[in-house]
């Protein structure tokens, strides 16, 4: 008798994510063995390449950061129809919504096994405005009930994250899996020599505000009217369903005032690395472990970020790049500094860091790490 295949759906925030963070952990499993569905909000050209890689899409409408408790109820209502219909044998439920309603129906439905992917447990988590502090309180009953299932993996980029949960009484030590990140293609960010020319500065990152660009462009601004000659690139995009976006006119003043380039979201990261000197990362924001940071290791480039969860947690301090203290332009200029008059140490930390990419940042070995918890969950 033929044994039939485990269904596992992945269900994603969108289909943009899925492609730059998880694609890979998807092939994976299709080739282990698993018959693999995505769920997530629709994209006419995302869902072609869903489609021509072999997996089943099914559409989703849901906002990634809107608090409207009838659009809440409609996701929820969704996820329980469609498991309800599928029957899975495993969630992967990646990012906040997903795997807090997701959590909930599959308790409901009784689903046989959940693994729920922390990466980041963002703003509510990382901000002390009271609006969030409210928040938290009235998220607690939901993180209680979305990590209590019986056969349940809870995966987290950074210890913080991890020991927030714990200590807020929402998950037990024995569910916990720690994944660095969501793994590099160390082919696609290969090492490259520098740019010669005039020092290349680069952040990209969602614009939000708490991502720390502001601080980017503050430092450059200090750099400039310093006289440090460097070109500072800043890639990505505003995101208009976050109030915490970069508002938009503020981002044509920094573009108006010439001293940073806005070059918008770029596809192709590897490029723009290869292309850079240094990469900063000011983020004060509720990081899992920054993709941007285990690319530019990846890359050999030497690395700025700050002393805060997921940031810290991406590289060795003072070997694989330089911590600085979060919303501290000053600092962030100093060290931007030393690292374009020092090309000796930019050249020994980008070793560095891709010596570290080979060891735990590469994509097969993360989502061969995936795989082997899926396995486990569902024998």
């Amino acid at each position: 008798m033929i044994q039939s295949k485990k269904k596992i759906i992945f269900v994603v925030q969108s289909l943009d994510f899925l492609f730059s963070h998880r694609i890979k952990i998807c092939i994976n499993a299709k080739d282990s063995g698993f018959l693999v569905c995505i769920a997530a909000p629709h994209s006419k050209d995302g869902v072609k390449k869903i489609k021509d890689l072999g997996f089943d899409f099914y559409e989703l409408k849901f906002s990634r950061s809107g608090l409207n408790p009838f659009l809440e109820l409609s996701f929820v209502i969704q996820l329980f129809k469609l498991f309800s219909i599928l029957k899975p044998d495993i969630l992967h439920l990646i990012t906040i919504k997903p795997y807090l309603y997701g959590g909930l129906v599959a308790n409901l439905l009784k689903v046989p096994s959940v693994v729920s992917a922390v990466s980041g447990l963002g703003m509510p988590f990382s901000s002390n405005r009271l609006r969030f502090k409210i928040l938290r309180v009235m998220l607690y009953p939901l993180y209680k009930l979305a990590f209590s299932h019986k056969n349940q993996k809870i995966i987290f980029q950074n210890k913080n994250d991890r020991d927030i949960l714990l200590n807020w009484n929402v998950i037990k030590t024995s569910q916990i899996e720690m994944i660095r990140g969501s793994g590099v293609d160390l082919k696609i960010f290969s090492c490259s020599n520098e740019p010669i020319k005039q020092p290349v500065v680069v952040f990209a990152a969602r614009l939000l505000i708490d991502k720390g660009v502001g601080f980017f462009v503050e430092a450059a601004n200090i750099l400039n009217k310093k006289g440090v000659g460097a070109r500072y690139l800043i890639v990505g995009d505003i995101d208009i369903h976050n109030d915490n976006s970069v508002p938009e006119v503020l981002l044509n003043q920094w573009r108006d005032e010439g001293v940073v380039e806005v070059l918008g979201y770029r596809s192709d990261m590897h490029k723009v690395l290869s292309e850079s000197n240094i990469v900063v990362f000011p983020s004060f924001y509720g990081e899992g472990l920054p993709k941007v940071l285990l690319e530019a290791s990846a890359c050999c480039r030497a690395i700025i970020t700050t002393d805060h969860p997921g940031c810290r947690d991406a590289i060795i301090s003072g070997e694989t790049g330089i911590l600085v203290p979060i919303k501290n332009a000053t600092a962030l200029a100093n060290s931007i500094e030393y690292l374009i008059n020092n090309q000796s140490e930019r050249l020994k930390i980008g070793k560095a860091g891709r010596s570290l990419a080979e060891r735990e940042f590469s994509d097969e070995m993360v989502a061969s790490r995936h795989i082997k918890i899926f396995k486990e969950l569902s024998s």
